[in-house]
This record gives structure tokens, C-alpha cells and sequence, in this order.
């Protein structure tokens, strides 16, 4: 008996832990990105988007942006299946707009959108989505929609391949 009260606990507590799943919707994000200008996730719609959730001091995320500038500039034109271009929606986990602004220079992350309450773990779209570790994304399609959750490196591009439009032309 005590094992199988201790089995529900467990089983109940990972159940209400976890994050979204592919084919939810997510919430929309307000923030201010690095001019202080409010930018939402809501203006992206009709993109196909990764809601990256990183951090300046995070080795994880400063490494998986060298693949994630890549994989930004050959899927950035493309059309989806549900999805007109590609684009990155950074999520810092930051308290330091230096050490944002720095990382994002350095790691030559092109895409507009940047934005932090320089909050660190208090971050609100972090609560929001209930992140518990960085880095964490979710690739979302043009309607908003997951469509895979926490893709990285040849799995992003892999997906967003999965999702392109094939072009039937006669160079390609």
C-alpha cells in the first residue's frame, strides 16, 4: 500500500510539473526588448517561431546558439506548411542588461527579438511557462501551436525541414 501511495505522489507531481506539449497553444509573451520597447510573441503570429528561454551566464545556451545562428539563417525565408519565415523570440533569463546585451553581440544573434524583465529566475514569461531549467524552447507554428518541444541543433532543423513547404521547381 505504501508503495502504491508513494507511485500516485510521484505520478501526480510530474504530471502538474510539466510544461506545455506539442499541440498546445502557448500563452502569449509581453516583455521589453533591448530599446525598452514592448514586444509581444502574439505579433509573430503567422511565423513559425522558437520561444527561447537562455541566459548570458548559461554554457548550455551560449553553445547551443551557435547551431540556433545557423539554422536562423537558412530557415528564415522559407515557407511552412503552417508558417510564412522562420524567427527566434529570446526569452533572457538575465538580471544583468550588460551581460544580455554583451552575450547577444558576441553570439552574433541576428533576429529581432530579444526581450528580459531582468528578473533572472523571476523572469514572468519564465513563471509563465513554468521553466525550471535553461535552455528550453518550444517551436511553435504560425497559429501558435507547438509543434515540438525543446528541439535542439539537428533536431530543430530537422523539424523545421519536416515542416517546410517543398518547392517543386525546377533548380531545386
Amino acid at each position: 500500500m505504501k508503495y502504491l501511495i508513494l507511485l500516485l505522489s510521484c505520478f501526480t507531481l510530474s504530471v502538474s510539473a510539466q510544461n506545455f506539449q506539442v499541440g498546445d497553444t502557448v500563452p502569449n509573451i509581453v516583455m521589453n526588448n533591448l530599446d525598452g520597447q514592448e514586444i509581444k510573441l502574439s505579433s509573430l503570429r503567422g511565423k513559425v517561431v522558437l520561444v527561447d528561454f537562455w541566459a548570458a551566464w548559461c554554457k548550455p545556451c551560449r553553445e547551443e546558439n551557435r547551431e540556433l545562428v545557423k539554422v536562423y539563417s537558412d530557415y528564415k525565408d522559407k515557407t511552412f506548411k503552417n508558417g510564412e519565415g522562420f524567427t527566434v523570440f529570446s526569452v533572457s533569463l538575465d538580471k544583468k542588461e550588460t551581460a544580455w546585451k554583451k552575450a547577444i553581440n558576441t553570439d552574433k544573434l541576428i533576429w529581432d527579438y530579444h526581450v528580459s524583465d531582468l528578473k533572472g529566475w523571476n523572469n514572468d514569461a519564465a513563471k509563465l511557462y513554468k521553466i525550471k531549467s535553461i535552455p528550453q524552447s518550444y517551436l511553435i507554428d504560425g497559429e501558435g501551436r507547438i509543434i515540438h518541444v525543446n528541439p535542439r541543433g539537428e533536431t530543430l532543423e530537422k523539424t523545421l525541414k519536416k515542416f517546410s513547404k517543398k518547392s517543386f521547381g525546377f533548380w531545386d
